[in-house]
């Protein structure tokens, strides 16, 4: 089984963090540096067709949590801490439901267990129009990803993605084919009459429409012993938006 590549900061008990679609555990650091300040052994991991971990045409929740539990046993971990956002968040709550013994605490950034619709398809379309052999500078790629994607930080945080593959060739560090083919897999629903009794943490950021009050009972199902928390003046980015508010309230739930 291939492991999924991290980087791991800090001492102390571990608290494993997972990105959104389309990122990277990287884009966690400013937070990771925080937490292994505060006792903790912080593991930024790429989930698969993600980051520096490694490539696959299969692409769902199910794999993602095999690819967790690989990961943790790997690095002997136990009574592990798990953060996930949106993406991330949907791995997490489906490993804890499925190996809840593992898992001491469970915060969900900005998801909640229902079925969302397909989306992202403006962002797969701009990816997608990218031809590196044309685009061989950042600017050019920033260019014409404008040309779909108008929101600056969005593009931002999609270029974190960009690296030189040799010289002269950019390319995405994602896995953009399987991620295109498997799109439809990214909303899915937790499974029904699945639980974690564990204590777990959901964040809503205050203007994302991602966790409404619709989504409270749904939530509370899945997960009995949860609470929800609105983070101030942020969207679904909220870690990035409120980065002050969104660390208090998971270093407060942490200890």
């Amino acid at each position: 089984m291939e492991i999924l590549h991290s980087r791991i900061i800090g001492e102390g008990k571990p608290l494993l963090i997972l990105h959104g679609y389309f990122g990277m555990g990287d884009n966690w650091k400013t937070h990771a540096n925080k937490f292994a300040e505060d006792g903790f052994e912080v593991h930024l991991i790429d989930q698969r067709n993600h980051g520096r971990s490694f490539h696959s045409d299969a692409f769902d929740y199910e794999l993602m949590v095999e690819d967790l539990h690989g990961y943790i046993e790997h690095y002997q971990l136990e009574n592990v801490n798990l953060l996930g956002h949106s993406m991330g968040g949907k791995t997490v709550m489906l490993f804890a439901v499925e190996y809840p013994d593992v898992v001491d605490k469970l915060v969900v950034a900005d998801i909640s267990p229902r079925m969302y619709p397909p989306h992202h398809h403006d962002i797969l379309d701009a990816l997608n129009s990218v031809d590196f052999s044309v685009h061989n500078s950042r600017k050019l790629v920033d260019a014409q990803l404008a040309k779909l994607i108008p929101e600056i930080g969005v593009r931002g945080f999609l270029s974190k993605s960009l690296f030189w593959k040799e010289k002269g060739q950019l390319a995405f560090r994602f896995n953009l084919e399987s991620l295109t083919e498997n799109n439809n897999e990214v909303g899915v629903a937790l499974p029904s009459f699945t639980t974690f009794e564990g204590e777990t943490l959901f964040l809503k950021g205050e203007n994302s429409g991602y966790i409404s009050v619709n989504e409270e009972p749904i939530i509370e199902a899945h997960f009995p012993n949860s609470k929800i928390v609105s983070i101030a003046n942020s969207g679904h980015w909220l870690h990035a938006e409120n980065p002050t508010d969104f660390y208090n309230e998971v270093a407060a739930f942490l200890k």
